[in-house]
């Protein structure tokens, strides 16, 4: 039990808690008389008006007494006392007196900010909501034409000639019988009218049976001359490359063959290897034609007798090279193939040499299909916007892409690629390997990206590698620790590792000691065992108290409930190694806490409703729950029902950031929707937008939103002042048929194919990587699938049929039997199912597919809309609009949450 003191005031630790947790803390305990100062050390001075009885764990501060007139801390010594007028403190045993009235006073009436509300402005009812217009902002790909960079035009006419495809004779032997077949048949008439008119005669029988054997001897005697022709086009052609002695010293040998090529084309292998030898690049680069990639599969072979139509646009490097003849067809001795692509990378190394950098490039890239060299290429002779272009342009490595536009001077554009293709730590390394103090200014753009996303963490997690950045993110900690929950566990880790002070130390040793957040001490337990504080005293004791509360605990843990043996084991040893040895010799043995749920777990809500009406909630991180409750507002809720904060902002859905660090509070009017950001660490609300459109997906990233509407998908920047487009998903012939889903790494969305005439509609399940947008999988459907289907993000499909659900996916489908009918609701890859009658709500959840669900839970006379679904920081939240939400872990064996919300 912690004892009772009558406190005067209290010292609150500012610089550890955060601004805004210690203005709340001021504002719970404000009453008439009280005043607040500030401690030169940045923290706040809270003086009451008359002494108050409080427990010391309950305490919004260090707690101070009045003795003789002035102020001290509890614990002093006995020989030292508070002159009258004056505050004595004693922090890390030091003395500190200072002069109460000397110090600046704190006007909490100050705090008042009006612009975090929202104005209504009253109109006529039913007036509709007037929606901001949205501004476009998709990056276009890049479509670099070196053939015009390199002022190549067109090739001539003789060498489409050569190369044009020649007559399909694949069908002569075919069209020969049906000729003989059908002179045959004509000669037959006339003689069978004279049979039956003269009867049989032998000598016209065989006059005609001769002619017909002539007409078929002149077609084999055809056929053969064809090939005698081929044979000696190609003996001519061995002959000249045998006779390879005579040519000049340098030249190359033209490919001998069996039969294969064709005159033509040997003519033009011959004046198109003349041309290069020659240096004529100007000939040789218009009249040559591109080759497949190695290890190209299913592609025509380029000189076969039936040729594909040969290539005459403009040679764009687009992301693939598919249309155009391609030279994939083996031949005896050296392959056509690999003649011309040893041909064509000498040209490249002598126009390289001979300064020509765009027509060095353009045969590396178009040519030769490497568009890596062609990029290395221009980036050796620092043309590194050209080479970013190109390289976005072919979709190469995201990395690489990051590291050129950076280079290139375009770091808006670098900074955007690395973060919608995950690319930021990979350029990061690649850039440290040949320019240091390029790859710490992108290192810094990845904190402030990070840090304008609202990721504290991520953003010390980007600048940590770094022992110069370290410092920087400091207050990016502080507000961290205002977060509560695991993120407060590994951002005083972090404070304390860059040396915090005796305040710190504290507040993680009361975590560590018990405090109300589990989760948070073993985080805190886990960040210690990678991260050493600085004060190696300091280090001891943390560590110490560390191995105190795994072992209470039973282990590490994760926040989604399961638990690495190895692992464990581990952080076990680390934090052994530092811990005081006397200590540590005491402490019993590591005892992974057995976890393990029998059968389905059954979670009940409270069985009576709320006073206020929940139309979405969500558990976060820190342990408490955020809830819409429609006009009536916002709250954060404690997991007893307390309320820990309240904003008067309409919100009828919430759209959580991935970190939790922020939120966008959404208010739907019909189609209309008005959007408010939501600072979880500051708990300050700042208006956004309002957008006209069909769906608002319930997560993002911190940034980016994403949208959906009948036209496809919409990713919205919510940092700009007016809602603005960075990218944008399907259109022109793809439709959304269902809604969007989205997790952290995956989103899913059910999509219609009209058809183009030749080919029917067709309806299918996408699924994108996030935040890349590489499409992975287009699953075709059927039309029974399609019926109340819900799609998952882990690309797999939930319908809802009668007696049953089924779970379609690339492996096959799975059915679940159920009672009755009801109605599901899915978030990322979870899913609950519905079913009420008269007793109430009865609902299955589970992840992915199962014939098995994860849970089952009852909301007792619940009634009317189903139940909704939020998975998040490793909780899953159930909540039902009569006033009740649920939270357990993901396996259902720990109730979290289980409270009724009112206006209390």
């Amino acid at each position: 039990m912690s004892p009772v003191i009558h406190a005067s005031g209290f010292v609150l630790d500012v610089p550890v808690i955060g601004a805004a947790e210690a203005a709340d803390r001021v504002l719970t305990a404000w009453r008439p008389g009280a005043e607040l100062r500030e401690l030169p050390d940045r923290r706040w001075l809270f003086t009451l008006p008359e002494p108050t009885p409080i427990r010391v764990d309950g305490a919004p501060g260090e707690p101070l007494r009045a003795v003789g007139g002035g102020l001290e801390a509890v614990g002093l010594r006995g020989d030292e006392n508070a002159a009258p007028g004056e505050l004595l403190l004693h922090p890390g045993g030091v003395i500190e007196r200072h002069i109460i009235d000397a110090l600046p006073q704190l006007r909490p009436e100050d705090w008042l900010d009006l612009s975090g509300l929202t104005l209504h402005r009253l109109g006529v009812v039913g007036a509709p909501v007037v929606p901001e217009p949205v501004r476009e902002d998709v990056p276009q790909a890049p479509a670099v034409d070196l053939r015009a960079a390199a002022g190549i035009s067109e090739s001539t006419d003789r060498a489409r000639r050569r190369t044009a495809p020649g007559p399909d004779r694949s069908n002569e032997g075919w069209v020969a019988a049906a000729a003989v077949f059908l002179v045959a048949a004509i000669a037959a008439i006339p003689f069978s009218n004279l049979i039956a008119r003269r009867g049989f005669h032998l000598g016209a029988f065989l006059l005609a049976v001769g002619g017909a054997a002539a007409v078929l001897l002149g077609f084999v005697l055809h056929d053969r001359r064809q090939a005698r022709s081929a044979g000696a086009a190609h003996a001519a052609a061995g002959g000249a490359a045998a006779r390879s002695t005579a040519r000049p010293r340098g030249a190359r040998r033209t490919p001998s063959t069996s039969g294969a090529l064709h005159r033509r084309h040997l003519r033009y292998l011959r004046d198109l290897t003349r041309a290069f030898e020659q240096r004529r690049w100007e000939d040789a680069l218009r009249d040559a034609i591109r080759l497949a990639a190695a290890g190209s599969r299913d592609q025509p072979a380029w000189f076969g007798r039936r040729l594909p139509r040969r290539f005459t646009g403009a040679l764009r490097p687009t992301p693939r090279l598919a249309d155009g003849p391609l030279v994939a067809s083996p031949i005896s001795g050296p392959t056509v193939h690999q003649y011309l692509t040893d041909l064509y990378r000498e040209a490249a190394r002598a126009l390289e040499g001979e300064g020509r950098i765009d027509e060095a490039a353009f045969v590396l890239a178009d040519l030769l299909d490497a568009p890596a060299e062609a990029v290395a290429l221009l980036a050796r002779h620092d043309r590194a916007a050209q080479a970013a272009e190109f390289a976005e342009g072919r979709r190469l490595a995201a990395h690489l892409i990051v590291r050129l536009w950076w280079r290139a001077g375009d770091r808006d554009r670098a900074v955007r690629t690395a973060h919608r293709r995950g690319a930021f730590a990979r350029a990061v390394e690649r850039l440290a390997d040949t320019d240091r103090a390029a790859a710490r200014d992108l290192r810094t753009a990845w904190v402030e990206h990070c840090r304008s996303r609202g990721d504290r963490l991520g953003a010390v997690a980007a600048a940590w590698p770094d022992p110069v950045l370290r410092p920087t993110v400091a207050a990016d900690l502080r507000d961290a620790v205002a977060l509560g929950g695991p993120v407060r566990g590994r951002a005083l880790a972090h404070l304390l590792a860059l040396g915090a002070g005796d305040a710190t130390r504290r507040l993680a040793r009361a975590l560590l000691d018990g405090g109300d957040e589990a989760a948070g001490s073993l985080a805190l337990a886990a960040a210690l065992a990678d991260l050493p504080a600085a004060d190696p005293a300091v280090d001891r004791e943390l560590t110490t108290a560390a191995l105190r509360a795994v072992i209470r605990a039973g282990g590490f843990g994760r926040p989604d409930g399961t638990r690495d043996a190895h692992t464990e084991h581990l952080l076990h040893e680390r934090l052994l190694k530092r811990a005081d040895p006397f200590a540590a010799v005491d402490l019993p043995r590591l005892r992974r806490a057995e976890h393990s749920v029998a059968g389905v777990p059954h979670l009940t809500a409270p069985d009576r409703p709320g006073t206020l009406p929940v139309l979405d909630a969500v558990r976060l991180g820190s342990g408490s729950v955020l809830v819409a409750c429609g006009h009536a507002g916002v709250r954060l809720l404690a997991p007893d029902g307390r309320t820990r904060a309240r904003w008067d902002v309409p919100a009828d859905q919430l759209v959580v950031a991935d970190h939790g660090g922020t939120a966008l509070l959404v208010a739907h009017y019909g189609d209309v929707h008005e959007l408010v950001r939501l600072d979880l660490a500051t708990r300050t609300p700042h208006p956004w937008t309002t957008l006209r459109t069909r769906q608002i997906v319930p997560s993002f990233d911190g940034r980016h939103l994403l949208t959906a509407d009948d036209d496809g998908i919409t990713v919205l920047d919510t940092h700009t002042p007016r809602p603005t487009v960075v990218w944008r998903e399907l259109g022109h012939d793809q439709r959304l048929s269902g809604p969007v889903v989205r997790s952290a790494t995956s989103c899913a969305a059910l999509v219609r194919t009209r058809s183009d005439g030749r080919t029917p509609g067709r309806a299918e399940l996408w699924r994108w990587d996030q935040p890349s947008w590489e499409l992975r999988r287009r699953l075709g459907l059927e039309e029974d699938d399609r019926v109340a289907a819900q799609p998952l993000a882990n690309g797999r499909l939930l319908s809802v049929g009668p007696g049953a659900l089924r779970w379609t996916g690339e492996s096959g489908s799975v059915s679940l039997e159920v009672d009755g009918e009801g109605e599901a609701r899915t978030d990322g890859a979870w899913w609950a199912y519905t079913a009420t009658d008269a007793t109430g709500a009865h609902v299955r959840a589970g992840a992915g597919s199962g014939a098995t669900p994860a849970f089952t839970a009852g909301f007792p006379g619940a009634a009317g809309t189903p139940v909704g679904i939020r998975h998040h920081a490793g909780a899953v939240t159930l909540w039902h609009r009569s006033g009740r939400v649920l939270a357990v872990t993901p396996d259902g064996g720990t109730l979290l949450v289980g409270l009724r919300v009112t206006a209390s």
